[in-house]
This record gives C-alpha cells, sequence and structure tokens, in this order.
C-alpha cells in the first residue's frame, strides 16, 4: 500500500509541475520582434549638414527607437507601439509631421496620417487636418471607433473631437524655420513624413505614417501618406511598408501595396521586392523617396534613391542601426 501510495503521488508530482511548465513561458524562450522608423526622406547634401543637427536628428530616432523596443518587449501590441513612437516624432520639430510640419501655400498646416493593420487589413486615416495635435491618434480611432477607412479635414476634425482627442489650435504645428522654408519653396519645394512598421511579439505586422505633406502645397493636395496601399500597408502575410517622398508618384504605382504584392505573387524577398519598387520603378519615374518595411520574420528593408533618409531599426536579436545618408547597406 505504502508503495501504491509513494506511485500515485510521484505521477501526480509529475502531472502538475508539466502543467506549471506549460502555464509559465520558458526563461530561455525569446520573444520575436522588429521595429523600423524614418523622419523623412530628401536630397540634403551630407556636407551641408552640421554634426550638431546630425547629431539631434540620431537622439531623437533613438529615443523613438528605444521607445519601441521597450514597449515591444512588454508584449504591446503593434498598433500601440505605432502610436507611441510615432506621438514622439510629431511632437518633434524637427520632423515634417505634427509639432514643425510644413506650412502650405497659405501659410497654413494641412496634416495626414494612417495605419494598417497587418492581421485583419484593418485601417484608418485622416487626410488634411489643421487642428488634431496627433494625426496618428486620429487615423487609429478612424480604424477602431468607426465605420470607414479616410476623413478628412473639417469632418475628420468634428470626429476627432467626438473620440476626446487633443484639439490644438493651427499655430502650435508652426515653427520657424518651417515659415523660412515656406519662403524659399518658391524655389524649390519640399517633402517629408515619418513613419514606423512594427512586428510584434504575437506575430503580427503593422504600419502607420504620419505627415505634414510638401511644403507650398497648394489646391488642399494629399499625399500618399493617408492613402492605404500608396504610403502605408500592412498584411501579416507578407510584410508591412511606411513610405516618404513624392507622394504623387507613390499613389500612381501603390507602392507599399505592391511591395507586399511582389512578395506574395512573385515570391520575391522583401529585400527584393522594395529594391524593385525603389531603385528601378520610381527611380526610373523619376520618383524621389524611400520606404521602411518589415516582413513576418523580422526582415528590415530600408531603401531610398535620395541622398539620405532618417531610419532607423531594432529587432529581438540585437541588432540595431540608426542613421542618415547612406551609412548602412539596407
Amino acid at each position: 500500500m505504502k508503495t501504491s501510495t509513494t506511485l500515485i503521488i510521484s505521477i501526480l508530482t509529475i502531472i502538475f509541475a508539466g502543467c506549471s511548465d506549460r502555464s509559465q513561458p520558458s526563461q530561455d524562450s525569446k520573444q520575436t520582434y522588429a521595429i523600423a522608423i524614418h523622419g523623412g526622406a530628401g536630397n540634403t547634401n551630407p556636407n551641408t549638414m552640421s554634426q550638431v543637427h546630425r547629431k539631434e536628428y540620431k537622439a531623437k530616432l533613438e529615443e523613438a527607437l528605444t521607445t519601441g523596443v521597450t514597449l515591444l518587449k512588454q508584449g504591446q501590441s503593434a498598433e500601440e507601439v505605432i502610436e507611441q513612437v510615432v506621438h514622439i516624432l510629431e511632437n518633434s520639430p524637427l520632423f515634417n509631421a505634427g509639432k514643425g510640419a510644413v506650412f502650405n501655400h497659405d501659410g497654413f498646416h494641412e496634416l495626414d496620417a494612417s495605419i494598417m493593420l497587418g492581421k485583419n487589413l484593418n485601417a484608418g486615416a485622416v487626410s488634411g487636418v489643421s487642428d488634431i495635435k496627433s494625426p496618428i491618434s486620429a487615423a487609429i480611432a478612424v480604424m477602431t471607433k468607426s465605420n470607414h477607412v479616410l476623413l478628412s479635414g473639417k469632418g475628420a476634425s468634428t470626429f476627432a473631437r467626438e473620440q476626446g482627442l487633443e484639439i490644438v489650435d493651427s499655430s502650435y504645428f508652426s515653427t520657424p524655420s518651417r515659415y523660412e522654408s515656406l519662403q524659399r519653396a518658391l524655389k524649390a519645394e519640399k517633402h517629408g513624413t515619418v513613419g514606423c512598421v512594427v512586428l510584434d511579439s504575437h506575430g503580427n505586422l503593422a504600419a502607420g505614417t504620419s505627415t505634414g505633406g510638401m511644403t507650398n502645397k497648394k489646391y488642399g493636395r494629399i499625399g500618399d501618406s493617408p492613402i492605404i496601399g500608396a504610403g502605408t500597408y500592412a498584411n501579416n502575410a507578407t510584410c508591412a511598408v511606411s513610405a516618404t517622398g513624392h507622394g504623387e508618384y507613390f499613389i500612381r504605382y501603390t507602392v507599399a501595396h505592391e511591395i507586399s504584392a511582389l512578395m506574395q505573387y512573385k515570391g520575391l524577398s522583401l529585400k527584393d521586392a522594395a529594391n524593385e519598387l525603389i531603385m528601378h520603378r520610381l527611380k526610373e519615374a523619376k520618383g524621389d523617396g524611400g520606404v521602411i518595411a518589415i516582413d513576418s520574420h523580422g526582415n528590415v528593408a530600408m531603401p531610398f534613391n535620395t541622398n539620405m533618409m532618417f531610419r532607423a531599426y531594432a529587432k529581438s536579436n540585437g541588432d540595431k542601426f540608426v542613421g542618415i545618408f547612406k551609412e548602412h547597406k539596407k
């Protein structure tokens, strides 16, 4: 009897131990995640950007990247990470999104943003808004709290107010340097944007983009940033993409979606698909810009056909990069 009782206790101990092990992740297991961000592309000559400005831009990219990595390690979802990371870039006057957005031809601000989830292809976007402090949050609200994908102008602002988002006077977005850019825009128009793509620890992809558009833009012009498939796209089966550059070309070539399509239907790798669009099709069409992209395996691609692109990425394996000019193969 004693032997039988001992045997039963041993068996029960093994069973309970097994159950306990299954309820707790192994300490050796690691979350797989990846994040990439950009702060716009352009043709600034490396010799004309001071070391002080380079450090400022890299420091802000590093701050945004570190925040994203911290959230990913905590198990936050891709869309939650994108919102917080893009907030940092939107709140910085260094970039053309949110605070520091460029002026249009009439001396005002018109901001755009979008987000897309790879797990269900859900998406939201706003365009031509001038009083929503965080356009990316407004885009997320459109995605999660409405039956629509894209809201514009006053309608988007009304919706944002109803959702309790922070509304500001348009002067909030103004900075002296952007006003000077408007004055110089009679000679050369400029463009830029910020974006974030994420593969979270749950295996989901997402992409988000926010911009002030082109300096000196007219007639209510809207670029690719709020257009799903052009400036933003995500699909768990392939990749997540955020674009920056001359938006008209990204719209015509549906760049973000086309990268995904080349992977899904042609079997191209992320790197080859992104290079095909940015370094060949767009370049041959005289379209300036670049993309950041992550695939479902955590691979990162960041091609650009301009002189520079503010960009950074980090992976769960410790791989990390922050750059401006062509300091890296990606």
